[in-house]
């Protein structure tokens, strides 16, 4: 099992207002959260109870909105070294800040980073920006397409403070799919609560897009996407754990498994996509 989208941050220097909408939820075990912001082994242990094998840790540059900086990326990296077969390090660019973007991509991927994440309501632009001027991201999606480094873009809302949710609609990925086709795009939370519809025309549209499904509550999965078997090869797991709303990485996944979808799917979801689109490292096990 890959759960592709699990956020562990630098939190400590998440914005106080971030830090408390983090909070919520979470009162009764926050000291171990901290906790294991500063130790990978804390969450490996809470994969191992979820039966959960591998997890992509989300990090991006967002001074504006949550706080984080370049450094989001150096964590990252460091703390996917305590398990490089289970633990996907993800970085990002900031594309309104950068300076040589073709060199902070190909230091990302000096450093082991899996996956470019880009989340447009909390860096404020629309992920069809490079189509507005603003070239620098159109740089970013090229190198990224050049090094075969896949970019994860969040679409759909976000509950922090100071995001422009207008940023999230997935019909933005439109763009990016015609102007970069060997780009390799995961489309996060599928455009939830508002614009599922958009998400799942992209996802049909484009051969290189994949749709992501954390944050998506797992009982309400084929509710929103009711023809999700149709597109089975392409949909990934993730959690969005320890965001707010989602307790319990075993909970989403004994949710997902009860789902009444053949069993094929429910394996193409968990498993076998991330892994063809992340391959193991060399020298991982391959029993787990």
């Amino acid at each position: 099992m890959t759960d592709l989208h699990v956020h562990v941050h630098p939190w400590r220097e998440a914005a106080p207002a971030v830090l408390e909408t983090l909070r919520r939820g979470h009162e009764d075990h926050w000291d171990q959260l901290l906790a294991m912001m500063d130790e990978p082994r804390l969450l490996l242990d809470a994969m191992d109870r979820a039966g959960v094998w591998r997890a992509g840790l989300i990090n991006y540059p967002s001074p504006d909105v949550l706080g984080f900086t370049d450094e989001a990326n150096r964590f990252s990296a460091r703390y996917a070294e305590a398990s490089p077969e289970r633990l996907l390090p993800f970085g990002g660019v900031h594309p309104r800040y950068a300076g040589d973007v073709k060199g902070q991509v190909d230091e990302l991927l000096a450093m082991g980073i899996r996956c470019l994440k880009l989340h447009p309501p909390h860096q404020l632009f629309p992920a069809n920006a490079h189509t507005q001027g603003l070239r620098t991201l159109g740089t970013l999606y090229r190198r990224c397409e050049e090094r075969g480094l896949p970019v994860m873009i969040h679409t759909g809302t976000s509950v922090f403070p100071g995001a422009r949710c207008k940023y999230g609609n997935p019909m933005e990925l439109d763009d990016v799919a015609v102007d970069f086709p060997d780009l390799r795009i995961v489309m996060a939370h599928g455009g939830r609560p508002l614009w599922m519809a958009e998400a799942f025309f992209i996802l049909r549209r484009h051969p290189n897009v994949h749709l992501e499904i954390s944050g998506i509550p797992p009982q309400r999965l084929l509710e929103w996407f009711p023809r999700l078997a149709e597109v089975a090869d392409r949909v990934l797991w993730g959690t969005d754990w320890p965001s707010p709303g989602v307790r319990d990485l075993g909970q989403n996944l004994a949710q997902l498994r009860n789902l009444p979808l053949p069993e094929d799917v429910k394996t193409k979801i968990t498993c076998e996509n991330a892994l063809r689109l992340f391959p193991q490292q060399r020298g991982a096990p391959s029993d787990q």
